[in-house]
């Protein structure tokens, strides 16, 4: 059996590892002449590219579940989690892995239990749950390398966005623009993400020797624009409603927005909107929607790096919380005042 690894041929060529990996995948970023020279040259270094001879050599199956499940069931149909994964999976199968979902039907296996009978190398968890007792196995099976994406775990090296600086930035650029009644339409109570966010919005309203009333920090469901539309309907109709209502996610903002129009409530005119995301639809509303933009590609990207070298080098790995930061979009649906 051929002992040679993409490091070699890598040598061979002059390339970097990177390179002769996305070459043998038939990557398009890749020229037609380097793929060759690449393809003829493992070819006559007697390269064994299957699963199962790299396996047989390294004890790797080379393959990483995904463990993907939002507060909304969305998963990849949100632009979110599909930017995060695609971060992830573009890195990943440059370093030379593949990405396999996880899933645990009816409970009849967990997913560690999955994890193990598949033979997968480690895995990555975005997961709205944390405290699921299957997810909370696999967290605790410190001897199967895990990552996670949008929540610290002790356990565990984590990937995050920069909640805190991001809603600290949003919150005040609204002040900024003279705003004082602004409301905050919130995801779940419960997750990480939501709490870090409350108490960043809270802290720039008090660096802005700003009081709100407790009525105008209402919760919704994440990426619920019939649910946002709702609370929405409930602030506009306090005695005296918010000047600006900030949304947990550019999909609620989307469905607050419409119902301010549906009963003739102008934005920015009337009232102002923030979303949070950066998604690509917000910039094709008219106007823009005002958002945070996190980099989720990039966090998709660290996780993947994060990951596999934990699997590949246990013996240096040591736990890390990233943080990724992202950027205002200033838009247009925030009115000066």
């Amino acid at each position: 059996m051929s002992g040679v690894s993409l490091k070699d041929i890598a040598k061979e060529c002059g390339m970097s590892v990177a390179t002769v990996s996305k070459a043998l995948n038939g990557r398009e970023d890749i020229s037609p002449a380097t793929r060759e020279l690449v393809r003829r040259t493992a070819e006559k270094m007697d390269y064994l590219p299957n699963s199962a001879a790299r396996m047989l050599k390294t004890r790797r199956s080379y393959t990483i579940g995904v463990l993907l499940e939002d507060a909304a069931g969305s998963g990849l149909t949100h632009e979110y989690f599909s930017r995060v994964l695609q971060g992830f999976k573009n890195e990943a199968e440059t370093l030379g892995y593949d990405i396999t979902f996880l899933r645990n039907v009816n409970r009849q296996m967990g997913f560690l239990e999955n994890c193990r009978y598949r033979g997968l190398d480690g895995a990555v968890i975005v997961n709205k749950d944390f405290d699921d007792p299957e997810v909370r196995k696999l967290l605790n099976a410190t001897s199967f390398p895990c990552v996670t994406i949008d929540y610290v775990c002790n356990t565990r090296t984590s990937v995050e966005s920069d909640n805190v600086r991001g809603m600290h930035t949003l919150t005040s650029y609204v002040c900024s623009e003279g705003h004082s009644r602004i409301a905050y339409i919130h995801g779940e109570g419960e997750t990480e993400v939501t709490k870090r966010r409350v108490a960043a919005f809270y802290t720039a309203l008090e660096e802005n020797d700003i009081t709100i009333p407790d009525e105008y920090l209402v919760e919704s469901k994440y990426l619920h624009s019939k649910d946002a539309a709702v609370c929405t309907k409930r602030l506009m109709e306090l005695p005296h409603p918010p000047t600006c209502i900030m949304y947990p996610d550019d999909m609620t903002a989307f469905g607050g927005i419409e119902y301010l129009r549906s009963v003739g409530i102008r934005v920015p005119e009337d009232v102002s909107v923030t979303g949070y995301d950066g998604s690509e639809f917000s910039q094709m509303l008219l106007p823009p929607l005002t958002t945070y933009w996190q980099n989720a590609e990039r966090m998709g990207q660290e996780a993947a790096k994060e990951l596999i070298a934990s699997i590949e080098h246990p013996k240096t790995t040591y736990l890390k919380r990233i943080t990724i930061e992202g950027a205002l979009w200033k838009g247009s649906t925030v009115r000066k005042i």
